[in-house]
């Protein structure tokens, strides 16, 4: 297995069919993983774009956070691609699935501690087992 399959073994599934792999570094707290939004525009836009002709695109840095790697915090620099077309006066940017809409993580891994929050409050249980669980770890 080569590196990069490693790492796109490893990343939120979905990234690879619209990034690359542009760099990968690790240091003793951290593992921080570079990739590029590929230059292929999404297959559903809005219609004022349609038949227009791109004239800029502009790579904007995304910082997320993923699930730790062998106890190192990993981030994921998404190096997000915004499209100009002629004639139209707001930028294009495709639309990820899976990314968490207003947070910096992967839905997976709001998944999982929205999950963990609720294993540790008893979050599923009822009020009065709620109580009993919190007088008992206070």
């Amino acid at each position: 297995m080569e590196m990069s399959e490693l790492a796109w073994a490893i990343l939120p599934n979905g990234l690879e069919e619209f990034f690359d792999l542009e760099s990968f570094e690790r240091d003793e707290k951290i593992f921080k993983i570079v990739l590029v939004e590929k230059n292929i525009l999404p297959k559903e836009m809005p219609a004022d774009f349609h038949g227009k002709k791109v004239i800029n695109t502009v790579l904007n840095d995304f910082m997320m956070d993923d699930f730790m790697i062998r106890g190192r915090k990993t981030e994921l620099v998404l190096r997000r691609r915004w499209w100009k077309f002629e004639g139209v006066p707001r930028m294009l940017m495709r639309s990820l699935d899976m990314l968490h809409p207003s947070l910096r993580y992967s839905n997976d891994f709001v998944d999982f501690l929205k999950e963990l929050d609720r294993q540790l409050t008893g979050g599923d249980q009822p009020d009065s087992e709620k109580q009993l669980f919190k007088s008992k770890n206070t």
